[in-house]
């Protein structure tokens, strides 16, 4: 049918993500840095996300379209992305905040402790599970990282030694409640054709509930993912590795 619905100008967008959070039903992703409609059938064409355009990259349009799908708008709300402390509400909506947007990152180079050039190995964000939507582009393929968020603390080397080449997923197994984590990692793994996957945790007793989490996700996803573990010494030192070796490293992520 013909009806109204928005059109982006991705040479216009800067990627502030003002839209996305703006849009109620979900109908915005914030993909490789720019807005981009995710579906005809989860927009209902009223333009709430124009308003907050600030380059003006947004309008409404008149065109051939799929019928708004309000039920369809909710399902996706309620598959891609999950509640968090940092979210907001509109109306009986719930949507991430801009920042969580799903994007892959160029490789910076920055000046280190000795002016010497330091390369981040960080390819993806967001990084925490909770705010990882599962169809995000860098999850396709993906060579995991699940990892305790303090292991890079402690461990000097983590982008060159447990990073490179990898998507990284962090949680605390401790502080968490590690129920949707379980059931997001399930997803995530159904959804996606995930090569391999390497836990890291901390050698301290409750980090590895981490590793159970992982296991539980991959037997109850039904796919043989293989499966590594790394576990690091409070003194900053890899301390154990365990399970399938992880493929060769591929290209990185761009």
């Amino acid at each position: 049918m013909r009806r109204k619905i928005i059109r982006i100008d991705e040479a216009k967008c800067n990627g502030c993500g003002k839209c996305a959070a703006a849009c109620a039903e979900g109908a915005i992703a914030m993909v490789d840095g720019k807005a981009r409609l995710v579906s005809d059938v989860y927009c209902d064409g009223l333009g709430a996300c124009i308003g907050g355009c600030p380059v003006d990259a947004i309008a409404i349009e008149e065109r051939e379209a799929a019928v708004f799908d309000p039920k369809a708008a909710e399902h996706h709300l309620s598959r891609e992305r999950t509640p968090a402390p940092s979210a907001h509400r509109h109306g009986d909506g719930v949507f991430a905040c801009p920042g969580s947007a799903a994007r892959s990152l160029p490789a910076p180079v920055a000046p280190g402790p000795d002016h010497t050039p330091v390369q981040s190995r960080l390819r993806n964000w967001p990084v925490q599970l909770h705010l990882v939507p599962l169809s995000a582009p860098y999850l396709q393929g993906a060579r995991l990282l699940v990892s305790a968020d303090c292991v890079p603390f402690a461990l000097p080397g983590f982008h060159a030694e447990l990073l490179a080449g990898r998507v990284l997923l962090v949680g605390c197994p401790k502080l968490d409640d590690t129920d949707p984590y379980l059931e997001k990692l399930t997803s995530l793994f159904q959804a996606n054709d995930i090569q391999s996957v390497e836990v890291a945790t901390m050698e301290v007793p409750c980090c590895h509930g981490l590793v159970q989490v992982v296991r539980q996700a991959i037997a109850a996803s039904g796919k043989a993912v293989p499966l590594s573990l790394i576990q690091v010494s409070i003194q900053g030192r890899i301390r154990e590795r365990a399970g399938a070796p992880p493929p060769a490293a591929g290209p990185e992520l761009v």
